[in-house]
């Protein structure tokens, strides 16, 4: 056999490895896991107990337990103690085109005694306790570099603006509860253990711009001595880690199956990639969401009340012209 038949055979034999890799993770189920905080935030603290370290020890053990099942592929925002900005966070399980994003964070409260679980999706509740835990959750923001003009506009105590953040959020909203009801179904399985406090609705940041079903996921109060302990320790981490990958793949089963993910409608890389408006008052974090039809319209809506009088300018209504 001359040199460049085996060279030809080679090649040949180098394509059909690489296509077959390609196609082979073409069907994975993606998820992305967010350890919530990070680095100098430290998220609540007591007693020793820092929310940052026990998130992130849920979420590699989460990971560890879902890498073992076939066609799953995991997705970390962060495997270390590091600080990931907040839409940064979303943006790696958009470009990873993940089919869910599941942020674990620790509840906290000035009342000891509080305790149980929350698991979140998106969107707009008028229920106080619920607000003040995305507000809390939000102001991370401030420990970003630039973050008044990555975020402009945005005020963590803000009704207004975190109403605003409710916009365009009903597609995956269906999908969310879904996953969030078997989170605390699951974790109603461990009895005594951890009270399960049932599917919620708030506006966190962390989950406005993640383009996928999401949820974010109060895996108890590290303020609560009891149950903080719990949250601590190897065996509690451990039951909680369970009970998550438990809802993640009786939920990848109900709704995708045993051969993998489904590609359905525009994957988040592609929504990342549409044609941005150009126009220089809309807001920079907007300008990725606002798509244009075949003739070059644009088309946009901004529900928007408040007892406070605001300019009429296009930088206050998401870029919205001549208001």
């Amino acid at each position: 056999m001359d040199i460049s038949k085996k060279i030809k055979i080679a090649f040949t034999f180098l394509i059909m490895m690489l296509m077959t890799n390609i196609y082979g993770q073409s069907n994975d189920f993606k998820v992305t896991l967010d350890a919530g905080h990070g680095a100098h935030d430290f998220g609540a603290n007591y007693s020793g107990r820092v929310e940052k370290n026990i998130a992130l020890a849920i979420v590699l053990k989460v990971g560890k337990i879902l890498e073992a099942y076939p066609k799953i592929d995991v997705i970390y925002t962060r495997k270390t103690d590091v600080f990931i900005d907040l839409v940064e966070r979303a943006d790696i399980a958009n470009r990873a085109d993940s089919n869910i994003f599941v942020s674990i964070h620790l509840n906290a409260n000035k009342n000891t005694e509080a305790d149980g679980t929350e698991t979140y999706v998106m969107g707009m509740n008028k229920i106080a306790s619920n607000l003040e835990a995305a507000k809390k959750e939000n102001a991370v923001i401030t420990m970003e570099k630039d973050y008044k003009q990555k975020y402009e506009g945005y005020d963590p105590n803000s009704p207004e603006t975190m109403i605003g953040m409710t916009l365009m959020q009903e597609e995956y909203l269906e999908n969310s509860i879904a996953l969030a009801s078997k989170v605390e179904d699951q974790f109603a399985k461990l009895g005594k253990k951890l009270r399960h406090g049932g599917v919620k609705q708030a506006p966190f940041m962390v989950l406005h711009k993640a383009y996928m079903p999401r949820v974010l996921i109060e895996t108890g109060f590290i303020s609560n001595p009891t149950e903080g302990e719990l949250l601590n320790s190897e065996e509690g981490q451990n039951d909680i880690a369970r009970a998550i990958a438990n809802a993640i793949i009786s939920y990848k089963y109900e709704y995708f199956g045993d051969g993998g993910a489904e590609t359905l409608g525009e994957k988040p890389s592609q929504i990342l990639k549409e044609i941005p408006v150009k126009d220089s008052e809309t807001p920079k974090e907007n300008k990725n969401l606002i798509k244009k039809d075949t003739l070059g319209s644009i088309y946009k809506i901004q529900p928007f009340d408040s007892k406070n009088k605001f300019a009429m300018k296009p930088i206050n209504f998401k870029g919205l012209q001549n208001v």
